[in-house]
């Protein structure tokens, strides 16, 4: 096994060591693309063996619809890869240029990070979106999906293989870990720090735990996302209501999905009951605190210390009412993880308070957490989102895969001698 793995560590070493001219690469990821589209048939015939193993499995509803894909996924798929191609790329681009008085002219200049080796579950885009994104940003990547989507991580593998291959470029800047051994994580994670420059989990808390726990190599990455929505004073009730709807329902599953909400205590006899009505209605669970069981005429189970770090990832959600701003981030900052939180307010006042000091990478005000996404944020996609609090933060897109290099050059500058 690890002689298997070492090699697929030197081929992409190798691989990442080609410099690929922006024309070439946007080349393999039109073909990329086209592939997607000719082979669709097959891409959805391969889906729908994982999703027969994954239900045998017994695996949860919520990672069953992770998992399956359709034509209209499948289109998104396409149209990702189609927006990485016109984006422009983020290598050898100068971030900064200066001269010095001691005659030093001096550029910081992007280069690619090298091998980025991704571990992930369930989503087979994830295969798609990280390839395209990696190799427009110069690097090779290594890809360990999960058991449950290994067919159709497979044939999205092989047709970017493909393309490459058709541009007579190195096939093995994109490689498949083609098995469902998880040793081969463990090996990635412990043995390959020779290949491998920085390790990126996409998956649940388990999955990252374990590889923040056993890598010996960097990692960008987060443990959870408990999103929280905090509901201010002088919120407008009507796009309260519609925002924390969308936050919380519209895909419960996402790291995104605010798992949390704050009221003031102010509006909390006014607007809880519309707001948390409207989730109810839906087969929301609410789980509410003790103030909050004064106003609320709905059904809510009592919410309990545990309640405010879990990221429930399904139809529940914790409401708690808090007596001001400084506790609404206090609040934020001791059970949240630095994913995505927000705030509804028509006080910019409040909100720049509330964005200055709550210590997450996405701040959002009067906006669903559900746009914490590469993707919404013209990025062309994500690798993943970061929480860690060195950069990058945030979504990991294009321009957050390259690392720098200074560039100096002088007319035979030397250092003045320093006597002894």
């Amino acid at each position: 096994m690890n002689k298997f793995m070492n090699l697929i560590g030197i081929k992409s070493r190798k691989a990442a060591e080609k410099n690929i001219k922006t024309e070439n690469k946007n080349k393999v990821l039109n073909l990329y693309a086209l592939l997607i589209d000719k082979e669709k048939k097959s891409i959805l015939r391969e889906n729908i063996k994982d999703v027969k193993f994954a239900k045998k499995r017994g695996l949860k509803d919520n990672l069953i619809s992770r998992l399956s894909i359709d034509e209209i996924k499948l289109k998104g798929i396409k149209d990702t890869i189609h927006k990485i191609s016109k984006l422009k790329d983020p290598v050898n681009v100068t971030l900064k240029k200066w001269t010095r008085p001691n005659g030093l002219s001096i550029k910081r200049v992007t280069i690619p990070i090298g091998v980025i080796g991704i571990i992930y579950e369930s989503r087979p885009n994830v295969t798609s979106d990280v390839a395209g994104l990696c190799f427009k940003s110069g690097n090779a990547v290594i890809l360990k999906g999960g058991s449950e989507a290994l067919n159709t991580n497979r044939i999205l593998a092989k047709l970017f293989r493909q393309a490459l291959k058709k541009n007579k470029i190195d096939e093995n800047y994109i490689q498949f870990v083609d098995s469902k051994d998880r040793k081969m994580v463990d090996a990635m994670l412990s043995k390959m720090k020779t290949y491998i420059d920085v390790i990126i989990p996409r998956g649940g808390k388990n999955l990252v735990k374990r590889v923040q726990e056993f890598s010996k190599i960097p990692i960008i990455g987060h443990l959870e996302g408990l999103c929280h929505t905090f509901v201010d004073k002088d919120a407008d009730l009507n796009m309260a209501t519609r925002i924390i709807y969308n936050a919380k329902l519209r895909n419960t599953s996402i790291c995104g999905a605010t798992e949390t909400i704050l009221i003031h205590a102010k509006i909390v006899k006014k607007f809880c009951n519309p707001i948390l009505k409207k989730l109810e209605d839906e087969n929301c669970k609410i789980y509410g605190d003790n103030l909050l069981k004064k106003y609320y005429r709905g059904k809510m189970y009592p919410a309990k210390e545990k309640d405010w770090s879990t990221e429930y990832l399904g139809n529940a959600v914790s409401v708690k009412v808090v007596k001001n701003l400084e506790e609404a981030v206090g609040h934020i900052n001791k059970y949240g993880t630095m994913h995505t939180d927000s705030i509804i307010t028509k006080n910019k006042k409040t909100a720049k308070i509330f964005m200055k000091n709550v210590k997450s990478s996405i701040a959002m005000h009067n906006t669903s957490t559900q746009f914490a996404d590469g993707g919404e944020f013209g990025f062309g996609g994500e690798v993943g989102i970061s929480t860690n609090t060195l950069p990058p933060r945030g979504p990991v897109g294009l321009e957050q895969l390259v690392s720098f290099k200074y560039e100096i050059s002088s007319k035979g500058k030397t250092r003045v001698w320093i006597e002894k």
